[in-house]
């Protein structure tokens, strides 16, 4: 294949655009960089089947420029910050959907008929069905974030009927592991460099919340792309677990050596939006032949592994 990638240096995208150079697939790779690490395309930029345009979404022609010649498309940018998406709500429109829909323009006017889209569990909201299958019943949304994810999944379904696309929507839980800058153990590890004895904590800790490792959440899109057929197909991508915000501390502070005081605020949320159960029922996806290897336990220390052997990418920008 030759392949698009939004999002290219990001957590995810980076670890999208290695695996498929891997699989010897040719690789146009799109950011902006404002939140993506040129170190984490270093492997990539050693190849000659990858090729990096430094471009914004919301530049519609340099996006439809950059898009010639590639058959499909891994449409993973996005500004990914739910907490704090009252302050800035016109983040989620303009990087969510409206990026979303100048990504769906450029593949028009390029011929190309086939998205991969990287959208969030979070469309949820708070459903009465736990675990939640991708067939619960239309959901209230509860973030600005989920509402414009949702919005672009509306977005691609409606460019699949009206002009032939084909297309892989996948519902994330909260992925972590290598190259992993950005969600509660990032934010967790770095209160505990600067103050090893005190953890302050979003919410009551009883939030209960589900992961999935990034290299099992990549085995499922290429395991959905291969193998499910459908115009628009539609997965929930995590665990069969999920765990306290309470277990991280635990499990995280253990792997450290710390004890620290843990100071709650902020009742059963801990913000505007934060969703206090997410649980995703992930059949459909293990119905194709696909497991997770990881439990959320050595995903999350794996991930604190790798932030303990790579500081600099808690350093905010």
């Amino acid at each position: 294949m030759h392949v698009f990638v939004t999002g290219c240096a990001g957590f995810i995208g980076s670890h999208v655009v290695d695996r498929l150079l891997a699989e010897g697939h040719t690789v146009v790779g799109y950011d902006n960089f404002s939140t993506g690490r040129a170190e984490f395309l270093a492997e990539a930029r050693a190849c000659d089947r990858f090729h990096l345009v430094s471009g914004d979404l919301l530049d519609a022609a340099t996006l439809k420029g950059a898009m010639g010649g590639v058959d499909h498309v891994f449409h993973l940018a996005a500004n990914a910050d739910v907490r704090f998406g009252i302050e800035h709500p016109w983040k989620d429109l303009e990087q969510n959907t409206i990026a979303t829909f100048n990504v769906l323009e450029a593949m028009r006017a390029n011929a190309v008929r086939k998205v991969a889209f990287a959208s969030t569990g979070s469309i949820y909201g708070e459903p009465e069905i736990v675990p939640t299958p991708e067939t619960a019943p239309f959901p209230v949304q509860t973030s600005l974030y989920g509402a414009s994810k949702l919005a672009g999944e509306g977005l691609i379904a409606a460019y699949c009927e009206g002009f032939g696309f084909q297309s892989w929507i996948f519902r994330f839980v909260s992925i972590l592991g290598e190259r992993y800058g950005h969600g509660h153990v990032a934010d967790f590890y770095r209160q505990l460099l600067a103050n090893p004895g005190e953890l302050r904590v979003l919410g009551d800790g009883h939030q209960r919340k589900s992961y999935l490792y990034v290299h099992d959440c990549i085995d499922a899109m290429l395991t959905a792309i291969q193998r499910s057929t459908e115009n628009v197909n539609i997965f929930n991508l995590g665990t069969n677990e999920f765990c306290e915000v309470n277990d991280s501390i635990r499990w995280m502070t253990a792997h450290l050596g710390l004890r620290p005081t843990l100071q709650y605020s902020g009742g059963p949320r801990g913000w505007i939006g934060d969703s206090p159960f997410i649980f995703l029922d992930c059949s459909k996806m293990t119905k194709l032949g696909w497991q997770p290897t990881l439990t959320i336990q050595e995903a999350i220390i794996r991930t604190l592994e790798f932030l303990q052997a790579n500081r600099w990418v808690l350093d905010k920008r």
